[in-house]
């Protein structure tokens, strides 16, 4: 695995090794020797499946149940987005984003004090993430996927939205 430091501090991008041939292909998604630097224990998996242009974001929990996320694409492919919520951090409210494909096959480890969204950039996008924490509704948080303050670059004007999506609030009234 090649581990690639992204611009913003604890953001990691991560390439597994793989094995191709012929019959198909093989890699390892998830070792825990290899990825030891992650100091953390997930408990829980989450997978979804959307269509071309969905927007899913941007989400984050507070403690004592916030989230670390080590993130792939299994089908498909998606921009994947992480902001920055750490207070005392000096990329506080920057973004990061990366193409997440099943063709790259790269994964996102994104640490907690992050709020995550995506969008999807092909019909059937399957998504795949591990947790370092339970979900707990009552920690919830979310903002607005297109605040601009934050300005993220989703290249796209009118996406498929929850209501829940369309209806959040700007990062300063959180």
């Amino acid at each position: 695995m090649k581990i690639i430091k992204a611009r913003i501090e604890g953001l990691l991008i991560i390439k597994p090794k793989i094995n191709e041939d012929d019959r198909g292909y093989f890699f390892e998604s998830f070792n825990k020797e290899k990825l030891d630097f992650i100091n953390y224990n997930f408990v829980q998996d989450n997978e979804s499946k959307s269509c071309k242009d969905v927007i899913r974001g941007m989400h984050f929990q507070i403690e004592p149940y916030a989230q670390g996320k080590l993130i792939r694409v299994i089908k498909g492919s998606a921009l994947d987005v992480a902001v920055d919520i750490r207070k005392d951090s000096p990329t506080y409210k920057q973004y990061e984003s990366i193409i997440l494909s099943d063709r790259n096959k790269l994964m996102f480890w994104i640490p907690p004090g992050f709020a995550h969204g995506f969008r999807t950039l092909e019909d059937d996008t399957i998504f795949f993430y591990k947790c370092t924490n339970v979900y707990n509704k009552e920690c919830e948080r979310n903002f607005l996927w297109n605040d601009p303050e934050i300005n993220i670059d989703w290249g796209i004007n009118n996406p498929i939205l929850s209501d829940r999506d369309n209806t959040a609030s700007l990062i300063k009234d959180l």
